[in-house]
Parts: C-alpha cells; structure tokens; sequence
C-alpha cells in the first residue's frame, strides 16, 4: 500500500488534452491525495479511470468557492488536499488562488505538482517572441469592455496570450486588430490532441477568415509584440527639453529626456544649453 501524503494543499496540473501527458507524480498525488478538489468531478472522474483508482472528490468552482473553502482550509491540517481543474494547471484563468493564499495564511503546506498548460503550449507553437509574454485570459464579451482591456494592454512591449471560445473568436480577432493594430498573431485550438493547429496570420486575415464562424474546441490566441516605436522628431525633443528645463538643469533635463526619448544625451545638453542662452 502507498505510503500517505503529507497533509497540505497539492496544486495538480492535468492533461489539456492527450490524457498521456499526465505526469507520473500527479498521478501518484491523485491516487493517494484524501480529497480531490474538482472544477467538475465528472471531467475529474474520467482522468482517475484513465489512472485506475477512485478518491473522494468535492466541487470546487467560481460559483461555490466562498462556501467550500473554509471547510478546505480546515481540513488541511489532517489532510492531503488535491486541487485539479478541467484541464491544464490550476489556477491559471481558473478558480484557485484564495484557496492558496488562505491555505498558506492558516500555515499549512502547499506543494505544486507542474504540467501542461494551455497558454505556455501555445506560444511553443505560434513562433512569436516568447523572451517576454502577457497573459490576458478571456476578453470581456460586451464590446466596450473588450475595447478598453484591449487599450489597457496595447503599449505592453510582450507577446499577448488570449484565452478565447470558437463562438467569440471573429469577433475578438476583429477587435484585436483596431484595437492593437494588424499585428503578426496566431489561433492556436485542440492543444495535444488529434486536430491540434496553430493558423498564423496577422490579426485581419485572422479576423476575415473566422469571421463566420470560429472553430471547435479550445483556443488561444497569440497576438506579437508592437513594433519599435518611430524615433523621436526633433519637435518632439525641443517639446520635452522646454519642459524639462523648467524644473531642472540643463544636464538633468538632457538626461531625463535622454532617457524617455532614447536620443544621444550631449546632443541634447547642447540643445538645451542653447535653449537656456
């Protein structure tokens, strides 16, 4: 017989898709955890046949969370607490982190047990700049709502990641593309199954070619960086020195402006000298 678990909160991610890609460790903490906390207990019920054991399982979801997690909280001293999603890694656009944070406050252990992740998996396969990303999860659906997250985001020098559903994808991508300008992006569904895809375009002819009807299934969508800003003019940098100078002095403000405006600094002490006489 396995040997128990350690009481505390087990953070387990599962498969996306492809049931194989279920780590031999979080099946381990599946088969022996005392409780499995489930997104949906069906969905969770399907992966423990794939494993071959049965544990006790609780929901545990948006609509239920103020009410189940303290009774959890409780238990964690006693217990090994298994907390699983539908599918990939906890947490991430999923319920979970107040589980977490309370777990920690009233001292018990928390332990994550790392795997497949839908937003990671994606910029793998969309062949955008991955040095630097942003995850945004689900747009609002209203479209004001989704317009102002999508200014909120636009100036961030990263890779955007999307979470998007197929009935709502034309309509995000179109967004996306005022919103952000007609960026190098990709729509990535079915992550690790069968029909896995990733169409890469920019953000118009995504737009145009979903605008009937978005696919099947799980999707993100991968949005590229904006490009390099164009160089200040030298309007722009007269502008910023004039106010810079009326605060600070000429070396300062040729630095502070330097800075902001990525323009030589000694051309600009000169010119803010120059401004000064």
């Amino acid at each position: 017989m396995n040997a128990s678990l350690e009481p505390g909160l087990y953070i387990v991610a599962t498969p996306i898709g492809n049931l194989g890609d279920l780590s031999p460790r979080a099946a381990d903490i599946l088969s022996r955890a005392d409780l499995i906390a489930a997104e949906d207990t069906r969905v969770t019920a399907g992966l423990l046949r794939h494993i071959g054991v049965k544990r006790p399982m609780t929901p545990y979801h948006d609509h239920n969370a103020d009410a189940v997690r303290p009774g959890l909280v409780a238990r964690l001293g006693s217990e090994a607490i298994a907390l699983v999603s539908d599918a990939g890694t906890p947490l991430i656009s999923d319920p979970g982190f107040k589980l977490v944070r309370d777990a920690r406050a009233a001292g018990h252990a928390v332990v994550t047990i790392p795997g497949p992740c839908a937003a990671i998996a994606a910029l793998t396969l969309a062949g955008l700049p991955t040095d630097r990303f942003l995850f945004a999860g689900f747009l609002p659906s209203k479209a004001q709502a989704r317009a102002e997250a999508i200014a909120e985001v636009a100036a961030i020098r990263a890779t955007l990641v999307f979470y998007e559903s197929g009935p709502r994808l034309g309509a995000t991508l179109a967004a996306l593309a005022e919103g952000l300008g007609d960026r190098e992006a990709a729509v990535t569904r079915e992550i690790s199954k069968k029909f896995e895809e990733a169409v890469t375009g920019t953000l118009s002819t995504l737009a145009e070619r979903y605008a009937e009807a978005g696919p099947k299934g799980e999707i993100v969508v991968v949005v590229a960086p904006p490009g390099a800003p164009a160089p200040a003019s030298a309007e722009d940098a007269d502008a910023a020195l004039r106010e810079a100078l009326a605060r600070l002095p000429a070396s300062k403000a040729a630095g502070e402006v330097a800075r902001r405006l990525g323009l030589d600094r000694r051309e600009l002490y000169a010119r803010a000298l120059a401004m000064k006489a």
